[in-house]
Order: structure tokens, then sequence, then C-alpha cells
């Protein structure tokens, strides 16, 4: 593990677990290294609960994502098919519902987002590992995904567009973050 101090224009000294469990520490600038140092001693217990829960957390992840075996040409190109199934005709029902049409709609197997949508060439792209998912979740990242080709941005006018094109779509994201992340108990970030 490894504790990296970043002096900052901040008024207080605060600690968070980054992904691969090192410590990122920032410090207000002029406040002398014993003071930190100190700050991190008396929060070790917290450290060790907080990298614990990151290492659980990332674990579940990939567990998760292991369930859709993605190694081989002809399991890449038998998701596709199985996904493009599902999806095509939902991008169609509500692309009409909707009144907007994608250039294209892609499969790829990311694992950062379930779908991405190109608002410049109108383009779409949906993760392989939506299989993993129930289809109403599915159907709610086709929707979302829809309406970034009415509004680019996550303002009140896109929830908006959610609510009223799919209004499950709180659920389905909160179904989805349950499947993939462990459950949070305390913060992950401390401030003094």
């Amino acid at each position: 593990m490894a504790i990296e101090v970043t002096y900052r224009r901040t008024s207080r000294l605060s600690m968070r677990i980054v992904k691969n469990g090192d410590v990122h520490v920032s410090a207000p600038v002029g406040l002398p290294r014993r003071m930190v140092e100190a700050f991190i001693e008396q929060h070790r217990d917290w450290i060790d609960k907080a990298r614990k829960r990151t290492c659980e957390k990332h674990q579940k992840r990939a567990e998760f994502y292991s369930q859709l075996p993605l190694a081989t040409k002809a399991q890449k190109v038998e998701a596709m098919t199985r996904l493009k199934t599902l999806v095509e005709p939902m991008v169609e029902r509500h692309s009409k519902e909707m009144g907007v049409s994608p250039s294209m709609v892609c499969y790829k197997p990311t694992i950062s987002r379930w779908g991405q949508c190109n608002v410049r060439t109108r383009e779409i792209c949906f993760s392989l590992y939506l299989l993993l998912l129930p289809e109403w979740c599915v159907e709610h990242v086709v929707v979302h995904e829809l309406c970034h080709l009415l509004e680019p941005s996550h303002n009140g006018r896109f929830h908006a567009l959610m609510d009223r094109y799919y209004p499950r779509w709180k659920e389905a994201r909160k179904e989805m973050r349950l499947r993939t992340k462990a459950p949070r108990e305390g913060a992950d970030t401390i401030d003094a």
C-alpha cells in the first residue's frame, strides 16, 4: 500500500482510497508534514477497513463480469448475436417513439460503460456485458443512450426525457449497481 500526499489550496486534510488500494491524502499548502503523518496514523483503522471494502468491491465486480466468457472470437460472436437479438427490437421501438434514429449500433466487450452515444456521429455502442443483466435493465440502457440523441448531457432535461420514455430508469440503475458493486458500509473518503 502506497500513501501519496498532495498539497493543495484546501482548508482541511482529507484522505481517500483509490481503486488499487493506495491511500491519497490532500493537505493544505504549508501544513507541516508531521501533522499529515499524525492524521494518517489516527485513521489507520479507517484505512484498513476502507481498503478491505475497496478490495471486496473490485472482487465482486470481477466475479460479475467473469460470468460472461469473452476470451475467444467465437464467444464474442455468440454474445454479440445474442445481444443484437435482444437490443435491436428495443432500439427500433424506442427510436420510433422518441423520434430519433442512430446512424449505427455496435457492440463491444466494454466494462467501463454499459452504453455509449457519440452525439456528433449519432452512433450508439452497447456493452456485451449487458447480457448479464435482466432485460428491463438492458432496456433502460437502450433508452438512456437514445435520450442522448435528444440531450447530450445528464441535466434536468435529460432526466425528464428518461422519466417520460422509461419511468423505471432509477429502479433499473439501482439494480445494475447492486449487481456490479459490493454494498457500501461507510465512506471511502475521510476529512479532518
